[in-house]
């Protein structure tokens, strides 16, 4: 606050006194000059303290929640599917509610009540991820635009009454003939196509709409790892594969900006995935029948990403439908009454690659690190650094689902349909397509 020039004050008879020379005229806040340099230097470190404790900072000038969420949202960097979603919560939820706020003016007590409106309106899962992204706009509002100087959000610890955390939907417990009702319900609503997604979903736990939807024929068991682009993936893939069927989840579609993308699966989670004998049969089969470069196709012989998949598809197998008969030019329509599957009732189809995960817990012998690598999981910790997933413990999973297949569906003589006819052989045709073409994006 004020410094010594090295100098000290003279007397009448011009010799250095002790009194020092001060080269500032610093005053305290009442504008007195400091009396000495004790008295400046304790003025310092309260003013060092306040620095540090940020008090009697001034932030930044206050701010209209709406414009705070276009601020916040042109600074968040991520995928496009994960920005649609934040995009849709601030504009359906957080910015109508907040709208005649600002940032700074926003308490504790507000919060809670905004908490309370979005659980009692919404579901579990939305209102959880609502309140997730304004969790995060208010903690930017703290740290990155100082705009607050602490979160309106205050996590108290067994405070008042007790309610458990729901950590998860309940299940209902899916027998295998539970899963082959709506394999059987797809059947009819979607041909063979149906049939076979449905067990794969069930079988390799791919994640549906995305992955399943952008599994391409040239990374399908039937033509991979041959057809596999990447040269040392290819190699590795085909010494290692050398007596097992195999695909490749490489990507997910989905639309960005009104248009079919590729992206990289969820959490970046490409992966090899082995096959029972019997879904590469499947597979085999249904790329045999057409000549595109999805694997699953639409009724209409169309991607998948082009449909309503829940109400075309997914709400008549699991709900199941009336029977409709046959009309005019439109051979598809008529299709037998389809029962409801009670056990799925309210679930979306994500329901099965959870039925996949607990089918491989029940064997009992195949090891963790096979079973969250094959769901696209990677195990936390030191277990993760060291575990590796063996060819042995991928021709265990192999040999298990193909016993559950002949044991709980053959075995249980449950109905299962023809194959497709192959196109017929046309030399003047060139081989289908492998792959897409579609952009794919690096974000």
């Amino acid at each position: 606050m004020k410094w010594w020039t090295g100098q000290c004050r003279l007397d009448d008879d011009g010799k250095p006194t002790t009194t020092k020379l001060y080269g500032s005229a610093s005053k305290n806040l009442d504008g007195v000059p400091f009396a000495d340099e004790d008295e400046a230097f304790t003025f310092g470190l309260d003013r060092e303290s306040d620095v540090r404790n940020r008090r009697g900072q001034r932030g930044a000038a206050p701010i209209n929640m709406a414009d705070y969420c276009d601020l916040w949202f042109k600074g968040v960097s991520l995928r496009s599917k994960s920005m649609s979603s934040y995009k849709s919560r601030l504009s359906a939820v957080i910015r109508p509610y907040w709208a005649q706020s600002t940032v700074d003016e926003i308490t504790p007590i507000q919060y809670d009540t905004f908490r309370k409106f979005v659980q009692a309106k919404y579901s579990h899962n939305y209102a959880k991820a609502v309140l997730g992204t304004f969790k995060m706009l208010m903690d930017d509002a703290v740290v990155k635009y100082k705009y607050r100087e602490e979160s309106p959000i205050v996590e108290q610890k067994r405070r008042g009454l007790y309610k458990k955390k729901q950590v998860r939907r309940v299940k209902r417990r899916l027998s295998t003939r539970s899963v082959h009702q709506p394999a059987h319900n797809a059947y009819h609503v979607w041909g063979f196509a149906g049939w076979a997604y449905v067990w794969t979903i069930a079988f390799t736990g791919m994640r549906s709409p995305g992955e399943s939807f952008g599994l391409q024929r040239g990374y399908a068991s039937a033509y991979w790892p041959a057809a596999e682009p990447d040269d040392g993936l290819r190699e590795e893939a085909l010494q290692r594969y050398e007596s097992l069927h195999a695909l490749r989840v490489q990507y997910q579609t989905y639309r960005a900006e009104g248009q079919a993308v590729l992206a990289a699966p969820k959490y970046d989670s490409a992966r090899t995935t082995v096959l029972p004998p019997f879904l590469h049969e499947m597979h085999q089969a249904l790329l045999a029948s057409h000549d595109q470069p999805w694997v699953f196709l639409s009724l209409q012989g169309k991607p998948l990403l082009s449909t309503d998949f829940d109400n075309t598809y997914w709400f008549p197998i699991r709900d199941g439908a009336d029977e409709r008969t046959s009309r005019p030019r439109y051979e598809r329509w008529a299709r037998p009454a389809l029962p409801t599957v009670e056990e799925m009732s309210g679930e979306d189809i994500y329901r099965l690659r959870h039925w996949h995960k607990a089918k491989l817990d029940e064997s009992g012998d195949i090891p963790r690190v096979a079973v969250e690598a094959r769901m696209g999981h990677e195990l936390p910790g030191v277990e993760g650094v060291y575990s590796e997933v063996t060819i042995a413990m991928e021709e265990r999973i192999v040999g298990y689902l193909q016993e559950v297949w002949e044991t709980e569906v053959v075995g249980a003589v449950l109905w299962t349909p023809p194959f497709p006819i192959r196109l017929p052989e046309d030399p003047a045709k060139s081989t289908p397509p492998l792959f897409s073409g579609l952009p794919t994006l690096e974000y």
